[in-house]
């Protein structure tokens, strides 16, 4: 799985390995893998930077060789600068895109021949449900997600006949341990916290998400329950965008 670093992406690894899952991590710095392998029992790692071309061929080249066959491909590798639309930069622009829309279309364009080869395929992305509820400063952020939102529905049908399933997690916003010692130092943007804050007052529950409940929604998708699910994108949000 990408992105298993830390926040979300270790509690989606977390609840994986709890399951039975052999978990092969993947992360952006050796740094991060090392404390991905010092906290939780991953099979295996890989670092690179999976927008660039030919990087997420090796990933899965690499995680075959670990695991022996790769049933599940969980793109939880995001981030973008989170700003209003005329403050990005080129730069900002770019990697919002890299890191959410082209790290997913190349990881699954990279494992796609080995899941059809095997005849069996769970793809799980991670997009966000601020997709749908235009929260503040997200515009750029939202048109990287939507794609990745997007991208499952013509997965889902072009891959069926090969046992492949496709599907998105769109959580709302959550509150990770990262986060919360960010709040907790005092250190916090402005401009941030008034955007946690319009994040948490959409939520009809009245309360942020979990890192654990976006992973038990994932592990779902990632298990054989749901192989009659495909196409979707469910969101976590605690009501914050309905129908």
């Amino acid at each position: 799985m990408t992105g298993a670093s830390s926040g979300i992406g270790l509690g989606i690894a977390e609840r994986l390995i709890a399951d039975g899952a052999r978990v092969f991590a993947v992360t952006r710095s050796q740094a991060d893998l090392d404390r991905v392998t010092g906290s939780i029992p991953v099979t295996g790692g890989f670092v690179g930077e999976l927008h660039t071309p030919d990087v997420a061929a090796d990933l899965v080249t690499a995680a075959v060789q670990s695991l022996g066959h790769v049933d599940i491909l969980v793109n939880n590798a995001g981030g973008g600068v989170i700003a209003p639309t005329l403050e990005h930069t080129e730069e900002t622009l770019q990697a919002t895109i890299d890191n959410n829309l082209w790290t997913t279309i190349r990881c699954v364009r990279a494992v796609l021949p080995h899941m059809i080869s095997r005849g069996h395929g769970r793809i799980v992305n991670v997009g966000a449900d601020s997709v749908r509820t235009g929260l503040m400063d997200h515009a750029i952020y939202n048109a990287a997600k939507g794609g990745v939102h997007a991208m499952v529905t013509g997965l889902a049908r072009e891959f069926a006949d090969s046992g492949i399933t496709a599907n998105t997690v769109a959580p709302c916003y959550v509150r990770t341990p990262e986060l919360s010692a960010l709040f907790a130092s005092g250190a916090a943007p402005a401009r941030l916290l008034q955007v946690v804050e319009q994040g948490t007052a959409m939520i009809p529950l009245g309360r942020p998400g979990d890192p654990a409940e976006v992973a038990a929604m994932v592990a779902f998708l990632a298990g054989d329950d749901s192989g009659f699910v495909t196409g979707q994108t469910i969101y976590v949000n605690g009501g914050a965008s309905m129908g």
